[in-house]
């Protein structure tokens, strides 16, 4: 979710910033890890990343792109115009070239990044101020295109395997409103004229049909009603967090958003570690990409590592590890690697994920063919039993 906050910074002015979070208190957290006193949150449509020439601005592809000019030997300003230069769009042109003119006035490019918000998620502004301590900005940019790609491609396999039920769904429901709302009205109208004696359902069937038929203008508004609150529903972030919140509750399926969650967590505080950032200001950076219940509990596990306790023991205490992650973890604590081992219990679970959604899937989409066929032939089946019971008669 993006959030527009107004906030007076550490100068005393007041600033207006725009924030990708999971939920207004990660918003109003990331603010004031930056030095900001919060004064207003507003939740925004737009999505991460939207930038005000319109579309979605690519993160990705200005990383990999920059990268390549940075290891032919181009200075970073350079670098940026040559990018704003042969940029077409006049909106992302006009974004690199007030990057490369901050840039020209001698303030870091962290600095720079944050001018825009709109356009760099916090996680990249951190990426990039971690590297300007060491001065890796390529090796830090490298590290997030890789990232970037990771967690895209658990994204696509997700889309890519809800893609053919959202269409057996969508057939299936077009199927049975044909049938709905076509056919069993003429049936109905049939049946009605030749005053034929018809079983229990098909009397519900076919009185159905009648009101379609009578009141055609008002079920069709209340159709389209329908449909818009489902688009509503579908688009209202607190509806969406609610169901988001009961879909938790089922066990198995709240299980493996969890884990999905703390792989991306993982990979996250991995990258940050790698790039040089202390612990704790990781976890307070990744502390964002997690649910509200996992994140109290994070803020539970961040006290007692910075009190001491070993990260490993922390996270399981506060059940924020799986068993696997959890001697990773302790392995990584030992050997000073914890970066590493960050990224290497997030690609396990990574693919654990995604065996679960292959056999999911596979397990799904024949059950759900078969219940839109019963659903559609219990349709058929209705509307036809009179005649069924008819030429047994006539035998």
């Amino acid at each position: 979710m993006q959030f527009e906050l107004k906030a007076i910074g550490q100068d005393g002015r007041v600033e207006a910033l725009d924030l990708e979070a999971f939920d207004r208190g990660g918003a109003v957290q990331q603010a004031e890890s930056r030095g900001y006193t919060v004064i207003a949150v507003r939740q925004r449509a737009a999505l991460l990343g939207a930038w005000r020439g319109g579309g979605r601005f690519p993160v990705v592809l200005f990383s990999q792109e920059l990268l390549v000019l940075l290891q032919a030997g181009l200075p970073l300003v350079d670098s940026i115009e040559t990018l704003a230069q042969k940029e077409r769009r006049p909106g992302l042109r006009a974004a690199l070239e007030r990057l490369a003119g901050t840039l020209r006035q001698g303030r870091p490019f962290s600095a720079a990044l944050e001018q825009l918000p709109h356009l760099f998620p916090p996680l990249y502004i951190a990426t990039v101020r971690a590297a300007e301590r060491t001065s890796d900005l390529g090796a830090a940019l490298g590290r997030y295109v890789a990232y970037a790609i990771q967690l895209e491609a658990i994204r696509k396999r997700l889309v890519n395997a809800s893609i053919y039920p959202a269409l057996l769904i969508g057939v299936g429901a077009l199927v049975s409103l044909f049938l709905m709302l076509y056919v069993v009205p003429r049936f109905s109208h049939i049946y009605e004229e030749r005053a034929v004696q018809l079983p229990m359902f098909s009397k519900v069937l076919l009185g159905w049909g009648q009101v379609v038929e009578g009141h055609g203008a008002l079920v069709a508004v209340a159709l389209f009603g329908l449909i818009f609150l489902a688009v509503y529903g579908f688009r209202s972030v607190a509806i969406r967090a609610r169901i988001g919140d009961l879909l938790w509750r089922v066990p198995a399926l709240g299980e493996r958003m969890k884990l999905y969650q703390l792989a991306r967590f993982y990979r996250t505080i991995g990258m940050l570690l790698r790039g040089g950032m202390p612990l704790v200001a990781a976890l307070d950076m990744g502390a964002e990409l997690l649910h509200p219940s996992l994140r109290t509990r994070l803020v539970s596990a961040r006290r007692a590592i910075s009190e001491g306790k070993p990260v490993a023991a922390s996270f399981d205490e506060h059940a924020l590890t799986t068993p696997v992650a959890l001697r990773m973890l302790a392995v990584g604590e030992q050997s000073g690697n914890m970066g590493e081992m960050m990224d290497r219990a997030a690609a396990f679970h990574d693919e654990e994920i995604a065996r679960w959604v292959d056999w999911f899937t596979r397990l799904f989409e024949p059950l759900l063919m078969a219940a839109i066929g019963l659903v559609i032939g219990a349709i058929v089946i209705l509307m036809y039993m009179p005649i069924f019971e008819l030429a047994g008669s006539l035998q």
